[in-house]
């Protein structure tokens, strides 16, 4: 009997003007969004590769110390799965809106938005009757007449219509890596078709959660026109106002100070009080290095302190000694004003992390939200890969600014003592570059474990109330 009425259900939707429509509009989207973004994704690692070319003529040609953090920066190579999901790494380079600002105003869909936007509202069109559009008919008082229970008829609704669904999607899917597959220039290892896979069973749970919305609603109307308006409230509701209020709510419940006055108050430690102390220190050093070493009161050009220091030990001695104290004098006064900045900067990011944290949390009552999380996630995308990349920054600027900048720095001054060791070109090609590689499949599916577990708990907890308001429901 229960495959009698899941085909029952199957068959009526498909034969529905609403669900040809659906589906050929998903089938046209989905295709041609993946040879969109297949297209850009290539256009941004042509940039990427250029302005990585860019940084290696600079590192031959014109690199000193005192500038080099401005251009040898770590940046994220744009990834495979960008061509189905954009995320955070997607971010538009704000240098390039003059020349063109319509990706900022419109920006590209890709297959979060496709699930979250339209698969949601396919759902709802098609199930918002599911119910009182039988009573209507008269067929929900015949199928109750033949003593059909009433948990079959709602668990065979909410089966064939997730069917009916799925069937669509999963084709407009493969249709989409098709077009990426058929790319010259876009290899997915492994790891992506797993995340995939993870993302389509994602997808599939969070479609069941809006059909068994629109069952829900549609067994606690007796008109359809009044299901279908309850329907779009609801999805204008978890879509729209929730997930959008969240950061409002938390920065209201765990307000955080504004980052442009932090920051403003960092460079001012670190510039100006930096620049003050400096020169206050490198006086006082100065003057100790003095009386310990009278003979560098004469005064001498530059050319004379070059042949001294070359003829003369004690002379270079003494002139190592003053060139120690003034380095000390600017490194306390760096360390100083640095211990500052930091202390205002981690009492921000506690701040901001507090925030953030339950902002998503606050977010998460919102099925899109979860899809979304779960999606960029497993995608490499999200916010976890920001975390992932930051890690991976931290590491490298250790070994470039620690241990290779400290030895390069040891290795000019040996053979230049009194050159300007900061703003003298110095050749880098040895430099350690920073290497991106992508958080495993199993630390991306632990993080997308918990919103993929508020879908089942939506499906679950949404499936019992559609069964006890049917339970109730007067089919007469």
């Amino acid at each position: 009997m229960m495959k009698t009425l899941i085909a029952k259900e199957v068959r009526a939707n498909l034969l529905s003007f609403r669900f040809l429509a659906s589906f050929v509009i998903l089938f046209v989207v989905v295709a041609i969004t993946a040879a969109v973004l297949a297209g850009d994704y290539t256009r941004s690692l042509d940039d990427y590769s250029q302005r990585q070319a860019e940084i290696e003529k600079y590192l031959r040609t014109y690199a000193h110390f005192n500038r080099i953090q401005g251009v040898l920066q770590a940046t994220q190579p744009p990834i495979p799965f960008q061509a189905l999901v954009r995320g955070l790494t997607a971010d538009v380079n704000m240098e390039e809106f003059d020349d063109d600002p319509l990706p900022v105003m419109f920006p590209l869909i890709d297959l979060t938005f496709i699930v979250t936007i339209l698969m949601s509202l396919i759902a709802l069109i098609l199930s918002y009757d599911a119910v009182c559009g039988e009573k209507e008919d008269g067929t929900l008082k015949l199928m109750l007449a033949n003593n059909l229970a009433r948990s079959k008829i709602v668990l065979a609704k909410f089966a064939g219509g997730a069917l009916t669904i799925v069937g669509p999607f999963l084709v407009s899917l493969a249709a989409g890596m098709i077009i990426i597959l058929a790319h010259p220039r876009l290899g997915w290892a492994g790891a992506d078709w797993g995340a995939l896979g993870l993302i389509a069973a994602g997808a599939i749970v969070y479609v069941s959660v809006f059909y068994l919305i629109g069952v829900l609603i549609s067994s606690t109307h007796r008109s359809s026109a009044s299901s279908i308006m309850t329907s779009l409230f609801v999805w204008v509701l978890l879509i729209l106002v929730v997930p959008n209020l969240s950061p409002y709510v938390a920065s209201f419940v765990s307000p955080a100070p504004s980052r442009i006055k932090v920051y403003r108050e960092m460079r001012r430690l670190t510039d100006v009080d930096r620049d003050e102390l400096g020169r206050k220190l490198s006086d006082e050093y100065r003057a100790e290095a003095l009386r310990q070493y009278p003979v560098l009161a004469e005064r001498l050009t530059e050319s004379e302190v070059k042949s001294r220091v070359a003829a003369d030990a004690e002379y270079r001695k003494a002139y190592e000694a003053m060139r120690a104290a003034v380095e000390k004098a600017w490194a306390d006064a760096n360390r100083i004003q640095g211990a500052k900045s930091d202390a205002l900067e981690a009492d921000l990011g506690r701040k901001e992390k507090a925030q953030t944290g339950l902002a998503r949390a606050i977010s998460m009552a919102s099925p899109l939200a979860d899809f979304s999380y779960l999606a960029t996630d497993l995608s490499s995308t999200g916010t976890r890969n920001l975390e992932h990349f930051g890690r991976l920054r931290e590491a490298w600027g250790s070994t470039f600014y620690g241990d290779y900048r400290t030895k390069k720095l040891a290795e000019f001054k040996a053979r230049n003592p009194t050159a300007d060791e900061w703003n003298t070109a110095i050749d880098m090609t040895d430099a350690p570059r920073f290497r991106y590689t992508e958080e495993s499949l199993g630390g991306r599916l632990g993080a997308a474990l918990a919103p993929f577990a508020v879908l089942l708990g939506y499906c679950v907890v949404l499936f019992a109330a559609a069964y006890a308001a049917f339970a109730r429901y007067d089919a007469r």
